[in-house]
């Protein structure tokens, strides 16, 4: 490109090096291999929605295996193992060639490696075992969190150095979204990781309630955006043109593609949380800020179909092309429909139900899952010296992938208007016409159903593609150390101060993405921290007891929130099924907030006091017997297994150092307070004929359940 006011004195000098091309084979295997473990527990879960009565054999009634426990693995087994392993893989493929320069430190490459893996092993232990924080994509303990900040920090130094000894001196666009990628996820993870613990594997967030949920889905909503979203289009950016053999359509619509969606996307989060207790004002904040979203993701995707303009003729004859044009297509769908879903009138039907699951899935299958398969078609033979063993299996995989996609997401869609049309549906005389819940749950199983089908096709595309990789792999011969010369450039090029002169500043680019995305972020969670009136407190509104603390814990660790929502909407139809909606200052004592994004079960904000403490004990033992047609899981270990009474001084010590008004010295009598409530709750269970320890896991559940939303009463509804 001609610069008139540009003056070139440059020298070059030849190097010998050598990519690591180890590295990135480690990545690849772990993606494949978390991928399919990924896709298999989701498998298992989409069956488990209808097992319990349709196929009873399949509840196994173990706790390790309970949907509430293998639903937050499955997600974190799909985000962050097979996603990030496919990141990683990316990166360090991509940005050594495009820097022309080997990554700055082996040690640090082979520590992120399996430090990752570690973490991922770690998750699969733990979340199964209970062991969790309770919030969606950021249920990993405390010492879990440790970990990743460590190894994202080591990823980001060996990155950012490789830039600084780059031998390319313009960043290409792919690196761009690499580096924002970085330092935003590095932001999300430490404001929203900050608590304090009880124990090794227990802790408390330092927010509650209403700033919990705000930091929440700022977390959340930016986890989707700058790890499932910004670092693919940077593999968008680099593979696409790879396979293509053409160059990116614009070089302007991707500066602004990228600049314009850093800075919006970290303002949107609140729209998770619309008709909420959340204040109007950062509810509006994020629905303004998610319609603006439009124009940026849609510049990306148009970016990258157009690309691949003059080379349709290719696309009917290479499956890579075919699988990126399906991702790229579902990334625009997906960025649509978020903005679509953030309209107010809109959410007001979405909003808790199985809509939100499928517009999930068409950006998780269709634009990380088909854009992941491209890369690693692409991958395998440039790494093992060969061609792809089979381009027939690979087409195979890629309709039966399309398919799969389409069998789970239309009738998940089906699933999730159904659900919002008869939870609102009055009959002419103004009665709630289906009041019961259940009548709602039993007309999604065939959709359910349908649904595990099309996960079963698409583990079965992705078990071929590991065939034909591997297979591949075992016709080439794999180069580890990737001998290669560049010239290296002294650049005593003098130019203005503009977009082409930051792409030669790794440095000064990075701080700019940190500002760019840290506007948003103080905007919306500053006030909400600082300005007591956002949240009104209700006079009438008390700490949990011990054994209800003790309660909660129990249904975090079961995972509870994954099926059943604690927030009344201000809506007719919620008001007259569940009772009063909530109120911000009803939560100002809940770290974590459990206010649920699913309701696969009824919301539970006003079941306290609803049910004798017989029916709670019978419908965790026994749902069905309770609820004929349930497909709620059975819980029999909390009544078997003894709750853990011993921290129980600790955590009323740490509530009280976040402000929680627990009378003074109260952790000295709280286990003495525990005893006494579990034995009155046992003494009234014995009195229905029905015999229980006051020291089993269900007693201090059942204490917790009858606790919910029994501090509003009609006559205390004012707020002081």
């Amino acid at each position: 490109m001609a610069q008139s006011n540009t003056e070139f004195n440059q020298t070059t000098h030849l190097d010998s090096f050598s990519y690591d091309n180890q590295t990135v084979k480690l990545f690849l295997w772990a993606t494949v291999i978390w991928g399919l473990t990924g896709f298999f527990v989701g498998l298992i879960i989409a069956i488990q929605l209808y097992t319990p009565t349709y196929i009873p054999w399949f509840d196994f009634g173990i706790s390790w295996l309970s949907f509430g426990r293998l639903r937050p693995l499955h997600t974190n087994a799909v985000i962050f193992a097979f996603v990030g392993n496919a990141i990683f893989m990316g990166v360090y493929y991509s940005l050594q060639r495009l820097t022309k320069a080997r990554m700055w430190s082996d040690f640090l490459s082979k520590f992120h490696f399996w430090g990752w893996q570690l973490i991922i092993l770690a998750a699969v232990i733990t979340l199964p075992l209970g062991l969790t924080q309770g919030k969606e994509y950021a249920e990993l303990i405390f010492p879990i969190d440790v970990a990743i900040t460590i190894v994202w920090v080591a990823f980001g130094i060996n990155m950012m150095m490789t830039l600084i000894k780059r031998r390319e001196k313009h960043m290409y666009v792919a690196i761009w979204f690499y580096m924002a990628s970085w330092v935003t996820v590095a932001v999300l993870h430490v404001v929203n990781s900050i608590q304090i613990p009880t124990s090794f594997l227990h802790s408390y967030p330092v927010y509650a309630g209403v700033q919990d949920a705000l930091v929440q889905w700022w977390y959340g909503h930016n986890a989707v955006a700058f790890f499932l979203t910004t670092p693919y289009l940077g593999l968008m950016y680099y593979f696409l043109p790879k396979a293509a053999n053409r160059p990116v359509y614009s070089y302007k619509l991707s500066i602004i593609h990228f600049w314009s969606l850093i800075f919006l996307y970290i303002w949107a989060g609140p729209h998770h949380l619309l008709y909420t207790s959340l204040p109007d004002w950062a509810q509006s904040l994020g629905t303004v800020f998610s319609i603006m979203l439009i124009a940026p993701s849609w510049g990306g995707m148009i970016n990258g179909l157009l690309t691949l303009r003059g080379a349709w003729d290719k696309v009917k004859e290479e499956p890579i092309l075919k699988f990126m044009i399906v991702a790229i297509t579902a990334y625009g769908m997906a960025t649509f429909e978020g903005p679509m879903l953030s309209i107010k009138t809109v959410n007001a039907i979405s909003h808790f139900t199985d809509w939100t699951i499928a517009h999930v899935h068409v950006g998780a299958l269709g634009w990380n899952g088909m854009l992941t398969f491209a890369v690693l078609y692409w991958l395998v033979p440039k790494l093992w010296n060969t061609t792809l063993y089979s381009k027939k299996m690979a087409n195979l995989h890629f309709w039966i992938a399309t398919v799969a996609i389409l069998m789970y997401v239309i009738p998940i869609y089906w699933a999730g208007v159904t659900q919002s049309l008869m939870w609102k549906q009055f009959s002419p005389e103004g009665v709630l016409l289906y009041k019961n819940f259940l009548e709602t749950v039993t007309h999604l199983v065939p959709m359910y159903l349908i649904r595990s089908i099309g996960g079963l096709f698409y583990l079965t595309g992705a078990s071929i593609m590991l065939w034909n990789l591997m297979m591949t792999a075992k016709q080439g011969h794999f180069v580890k150390d990737e001998a290669v010369k560049a010239a290296r450039i002294v650049d005593n090029e003098k130019e203005t101060i503009n977009h082409r002169w930051l792409e030669g500043k790794p440095v000064p680019f990075l701080i700019a993405s940190l500002i760019v995305i840290i506007i948003g972020g103080l905007f919306e969670i500053v006030p909400l921290q600082v300005i007591k009136s956002n949240v009104p407190t209700i006079s009438s509104v008390k700490p949990y007891t011990p054994l209800e603390l003790i309660g909660r814990d129990i249904y975090v660790s079961e995972g509870c929130y994954n099926c059943h929502t604690q927030m009344v909407r201000p809506f007719r139809s919620e008001t007259e099924r569940y009772g009063e909606y909530s109120k911000a200052g009803e939560f100002v004592y809940d770290h974590p907030f459990q206010w649920g994004s699913k309701r696969t079960g009824p919301d539970l904000h006003r079941v306290g006091g609803k049910y004798p403490n017989a029916w709670h004990y019978q419908h965790m033992y026994d749902p069905q017997s309770i609820s004929p047609g349930s497909i709620m899981p059975r819980y029999p270990w909390l009544i078997s297994e003894d709750y853990d009474i011993s921290d129980i001084s600790s955590k009323i010590r740490v509530m009280k150092t976040m402000n929680v008004p627990y009378p003074e010295n109260y952790e000295q009598n709280a286990k003495a307070d525990v005893k006494t409530q579990a034995m009155e709750i046992s003494d009234e269970l014995k009195s229905q004929n029905i015999t229980v320890s006051p020291d089993k896991k269900i007693i201090a559940l059942i204490s917790y359940l009858q606790r919910l939303g029994v501090d509003i009463k009609e006559s205390d509804k004012a707020v002081k």
